[in-house]
């Protein structure tokens, strides 16, 4: 298990110094489809490997974060009949903002102009849905610093980090629906969605 950056990736990552020059990096991975397994690649792999889903997006734009004196943070967004979504959170000027890699075009960043957490998962909402047009963003968890996982050298091991999204599924979330109620599914907001996604070979 390696503990420590090698001057390139210390170079890369202090480079990344703004959430802006992050997400850009993140644009540039091609999407983790995951067809050789399930992965939880630490930024030193996703780094190499150049390709991330959203909880590796995650993990590295947190390493950027920490490696510029940030907090490290990310956050988990929980749904139903869908997959979670992770996303790395930060502020500016004491509103929230979020960058994140997402297989759906409107689940990406999102400018530091909200003034809650609550606020920031909102504008998640309409855009987050499944593949049967189901909107499942139901609720989200609190900030996460990953300095607590310091001890496995989250940023630089070969191994992949389970610790981390297994923790995510035992700290409470916030619900932001108390009833199950139908919705709409603009025909459009659908199709935009999907532009750019990558399939998996079974479709």
């Amino acid at each position: 298990m390696m503990e420590t950056l090698t001057r390139t990736e210390t170079r890369l990552l202090r480079n990344l110094s703004t959430p802006w020059k992050i997400q850009k990096y993140l644009d540039s991975l091609s999407y983790n489809k995951e067809p050789n397994g399930e992965t939880c690649r630490s930024p030193r792999r996703t780094i190499r490997d150049r390709t991330a889903h959203c909880f590796e997006a995650a993990l590295l734009a947190a390493a950027a974060l920490k490696i510029n004196g940030h907090p490290p943070l990310i956050l988990d967004l929980e749904s139903v009949r869908d997959d979670d979504h992770v996303i790395a959170i930060f502020r500016v000027d004491h509103q929230w903002g979020a960058m994140a890699k997402s297989n759906f075009s409107g689940l990406g960043f999102r400018e530091p102009v909200y003034r809650s957490l609550r606020e920031l998962v909102m504008s998640y909402f309409e855009h987050y849905y499944n593949l049967k047009g189901e909107k499942t963003l139901r609720g989200f968890s609190r900030p996460v610093n990953l300095s607590r996982f310091d001890n496995l050298h989250w940023i630089t091991t070969e191994e992949d980090v389970w610790e981390i999204p297994e923790y995510l599924t035992t700290i409470p979330h916030t619900p932001i629906l108390r009833s199950i109620r139908r919705m709409y599914m603009d025909k459009r907001l659908y199709e935009a969605g999907l532009f750019g996604r990558v399939k998996d070979n079974h479709e």
